[in-house]
């Protein structure tokens, strides 16, 4: 895989610590999985559903959790197919450099008692809408990567 690209540009007064993360993309009748976060003192945001990494987990298991305690959803992960760095603060003032890993998942059932993000809604939407709803550009860049993975492997045959 190529040189991550890095989004976000951080403010120069801060130290922005690398995080692994790994997020998913979960597509359904041509809508894909996004979690709609809602939290105190903030405007509602859009993510992929995923996020860091727990201490001795890899990606693919990081991304299986997350869906599960974001979305209540029970998934597979699948190939990693990009990977993208965002600096971004979030709602505790932490600064961070999500050095993230984006992978297609494929659901295979549901689990609502795995689901402890009471902030966190399981939204579908088309994915051309989801670009421009994503709070995060390297989310945003991960889904048109995934749009342009499908159309070539259409294209190919």
């Amino acid at each position: 895989m190529a040189q991550a690209p890095q989004f976000g540009p951080p403010e120069a007064t801060r130290d922005y610590p690398d995080r692994p993360a790994a997020f998913g993309i979960a597509e359904r009748d041509g809508k894909i999985a996004l979690v709609r976060i809602e939290k105190p003192e903030a405007a509602p945001w859009f993510d992929l559903p995923g996020g860091a990494l727990d201490l001795g987990e890899d990606p693919a298991q990081a991304v299986v959790r997350e869906f599960a305690e974001e979305t209540g959803l029970v998934i597979t992960a699948g190939e990693a197919f990009a990977r993208a760095d965002q600096c971004f603060i979030n709602t505790e003032h932490k600064a961070y450099n999500n050095r993230g890993v984006f992978m297609v998942v494929r659901v295979t059932g549901e689990a609502p008692e795995r689901k402890v993000e009471d902030d966190h809604e399981l939204v579908w939407m088309a994915p051309q809408a989801a670009l421009t709803v994503l709070r995060h550009d390297a989310h945003a860049w991960a889904v048109a990567a995934w749009l342009r993975r499908i159309a070539s492997r259409s294209a190919n045959g």
